[in-house]
């Protein structure tokens, strides 16, 4: 397959000067080609879609290359109608084999209860890998696409994709740094998280969020996995939940991680849906940390033995669950 690479700076010496331009020109690259763009230093403020299978993007290095915009869900647009979560996005993909190295993508709108959402990334594809990726925000910093079946609020899936079919992607995360306070890791794919570091940051309440936020499709084997994480935070201690079930059948488990002392001791919530108790699987094994807490978690909740944790590859998950599911 031929490779296009197109080059961003702001200075206007090269390919592009905004990311815009870089993505249409992706967009008018041939069909069976694969397009690498490499962009300069810099902050890039701008609202970005890019739709296109085979696509990579390499930063500089990741915290001088900042893809970043400040939409947020609770805004009154023209119409008089919220903008609302799924237009909220400062980057919005959809494409299969897309690859991000070395970039900040950030949503700088805030948070409160005039803020509400505010998605850094929309990520909506099969074989999506971020490598070396900062991921800023407050409330829904990153959504692993694709969308639940169907909404519980008229409206809600205002935005790409809410009338598309739902196909079930999967996402590597490899040495990412990710942040936020509600939900901030939110979706239906399986997404398989190595040596990240998960950050919470605080609201001042309690509690203070909930890092996971997963919708797994019923059926699907696998759902979130974090291996090698750390989870860290400026919270008060025993404020924070590892996890909330966005639909009852989210697969959330945690495996040889460091958890903080902001994790609270019963771990997971059922976000008021008594079924999540039967069909959600959250679980955990050989965490560590203050936050590790095998003997409080809430009885619903699993501790893995040795044997099932082994299940919990990134070859099971990532290709042999991208083969079956698809």
């Amino acid at each position: 397959m031929e490779t296009i690479t197109i080059y961003v700076n702001q200075n206007g010496t090269n390919d592009a000067s905004t990311l815009a331009e870089a993505f249409a020109l992706a967009k008018n690259a041939p069909a069976d080609s694969a397009v690498e763009i490499h962009i300069a230093a810099g902050t890039y403020k701008e609202k970005l879609d890019l739709e296109r299978d085979n696509v990579t993007l390499i930063g500089e290095d990741a915290k001088n290359t900042i893809l970043t915009f400040d939409d947020y869900g609770l805004f009154i647009m023209p119409d008089g109608i919220k903008r609302g979560t799924f237009r909220s996005y400062t980057i919005f993909v959809h494409g299969n084999h897309f690859t991000a190295k070395n970039l900040t993508f950030a949503n700088t709108a805030g948070y409160g209860p005039k803020i509400g959402q505010a998605v850094a990334m929309y990520a909506d594809g099969d074989c999506m890998t971020f490598e070396n990726c900062r991921f800023l925000g407050r409330q829904d910093t990153l959504f692993t696409a694709p969308l639940p079946p169907t909404v519980v609020e008229w409206g809600g899936f205002r935005g790409p994709r809410e009338n598309a079919p739902r196909d079930n992607g999967t996402h590597y995360y490899k040495n990412c740094y990710i942040e936020g306070d509600v939900d901030f890791i939110y979706g239906g794919a399986a997404a398989y998280f190595e040596e990240c570091e998960i950050r919470s940051l605080s609201r001042g309440t309690d509690p203070n969020g909930y890092i996971t936020a997963a919708s797994t499709p019923e059926g699907r084997p696998y759902g979130y996995v974090f291996n090698r994480c750390r989870f860290t935070s400026d919270c008060a201690p025993e404020t924070v939940y590892l996890g909330r079930p966005w639909r009852s059948f989210a697969k959330t488990v945690i495996i040889n991680s460091w958890l903080g002392d902001h994790i609270k001791k019963e771990g997971w919530h059922d976000w008021g849906k008594e079924e999540a108790h039967t069909q959600t699987f959250y679980a955990e094994y050989n965490n560590s940390g203050p936050g590790a807490s095998p003997d409080t978690r809430v009885s619903w909740s699993h501790q893995l033995t040795e044997a099932e944790a082994s299940l919990y590859t990134k070859e099971n998950i990532l290709w042999k669950n991208a083969d079956s599911q698809n």
